[in-house]
C-alpha cells in the first residue's frame, strides 16, 4: 500500500490537479472577456494624484482601505492570511518532504526547524478551529454553510493533522503515515474543483477582475 501511495497515486494524483489548474485557466478566459478600464476602490483614480506626494498618495490609498473586507472584518482577514500564509509555507519547507525530494530527485528546498514546522501547524489548527467555531456558532455564517463547507475544511487539515501524529509517532506510524500520504492526494486532486482553487487563482482574480478587492484595474469582466 505505501508503495502505491507513494509512486503511481502520487503521479495519478499530480496529473489531475495540474489538469485541473489548466482547465480552469482555460475556462476562466473563456468565461471571461476583456472590457474597458473601470477604476474600483483601492485602485480609484484621484484628480491630479500624478502632482501629489507620496505621502498624499498613501494617506489617501490607506483611507480608501475603509471600503474594503480588510477594514469591517479586520480580525477574520488577519488570521485568514495567516492561515493562508502557514498551509503553503509548511509542506513546501518541513524536513521530512525535503528528504523525500532529495531522495527521490536530488533536490531540496530549504528546511525549516522541526520546531518552527510544530509551530507553523499548530497555528493551522488553531486558525482551522476559528473558522469551524464561526461557522458552528455565528448566525450569519452558519446561514450559508453546508457540508460542503465543512468537507473542504477536512480536506485541507487532514494532511497537517495527520503529518503532525506521524511526526510525533502517536498512535500506529504506519497507518498514520498512510493516511498522511492519502490526504496529502486528495488535497492535491481536489484543489482545482473546489474552493480549495482560491488559494492558486487568487492572484489571477485580483489582477484581472476589476473590483474593490483587486490589486489593479481589472482587464476582463464575467
Amino acid at each position: 500500500m505505501y508503495d502505491l501511495l507513494r509512486g503511481p497515486l502520487v503521479w495519478v494524483a499530480f496529473l489531475i490537479f495540474l489538469g485541473g489548474l489548466i482547465y480552469q485557466v482555460i475556462r476562466f478566459f473563456a468565461l471571461t472577456g476583456s472590457k474597458d478600464p473601470v477604476f474600483y476602490g483601492t485602485a480609484l483614480p484621484q484628480e491630479g494624484a500624478g502632482k501629489k506626494g507620496t505621502t498624499e498618495r498613501v494617506t489617501e490609498w490607506v483611507r480608501s482601505l475603509r471600503k474594503t473586507v480588510w477594514y469591517s472584518h479586520t480580525a477574520v482577514m488577519g488570521i485568514t492570511t495567516l492561515f493562508h500564509a502557514c498551509l503553503i509555507v509548511t509542506p513546501f519547507f518541513v524536513l521530512g518532504h525535503n528528504l523525500l525530494l532529495d531522495e527521490s530527485w536530488r533536490f531540496r528546498l530549504c528546511s525549516l526547524s522541526e520546531r518552527a514546522t510544530d509551530v507553523l501547524t499548530v497555528i493551522v489548527f488553531l486558525c482551522a478551529a476559528y473558522f469551524l467555531i464561526r461557522r458552528l456558532f455565528v448566525a450569519r455564517v452558519r446561514a450559508i454553510t453546508s457540508a460542503y463547507d465543512y468537507g473542504v475544511l477536512l480536506i485541507t487539515v487532514a494532511p497537517f493533522v495527520t503529518g503532525f501524529l506521524a511526526y510525533h509517532q502517536w498512535f500506529d506510524y504506519r497507518t498514520v503515515i498512510l493516511l498522511h500520504i492519502l490526504a496529502g492526494e486528495v488535497m492535491l486532486v481536489t484543489i482545482p474543483f473546489t474552493k480549495l482553487g482560491h488559494m492558486l487563482f487568487l492572484f489571477l482574480y485580483r489582477f484581472l477582475i476589476g473590483s474593490e478587492h483587486s490589486f489593479s484595474q481589472g482587464s476582463r469582466t464575467w
